[in-house]
């Protein structure tokens, strides 16, 4: 195939955030959100199913150090400071989830509604990552 008929991606398949407790990060994104998690390996990392996609939760301190396993050989990696990561949620499930986080000591920190109307509502997990809950329509085309 040539560089002209290559075509581009077509989806997200997998979004990494970066979180040094991943027992605290278990606890918000297993527990209080409900995702399912794929898999959880030691200290290093946990994996959330979401959608068709999936959400990495990776120790940075774990995968900045070079693979073990060769047959594995994933390039070190890692982010320090908090990432971003946003939920698509339909708008009447929002006010839901608004009361859910508030109810376990979230706090919402944005809640309003873009120039195309669709609404979006900001909230730190415990490793201070922007988590984000919109509705999908603000990327509609």
């Amino acid at each position: 195939m040539t560089d002209a008929l290559l075509p581009p991606p077509s989806a997200i398949l997998e979004a990494a955030l970066y979180a040094g407790d991943l027992d605290a990060a278990e606890g918000f994104y297993g527990g209080l959100l409900g995702l399912e998690r794929i898999v959880r390996v030691g200290q290093r990392h946990v994996f959330y199913r979401v959608g068709a996609g999936v959400l990495l939760i990776f120790n940075p301190e774990a995968t900045g150090k070079p693979p073990a396993n060769p047959d594995l050989p994933v390039p070190p990696h890692g982010a320090r400071g908090p990432g971003h990561f946003c939920f698509a949620v339909e708008g009447p499930a929002l006010d839901g989830w608004r009361a859910r986080l508030e109810a376990a000591g979230v706090g919402i920190e944005a809640d309003f509604r873009w120039p195309n109307g669709a609404r979006s509502i900001y909230f730190r997990d415990p490793a201070g990552n922007s988590v984000e809950m919109a509705e999908p329509r603000l990327w509609a085309r």
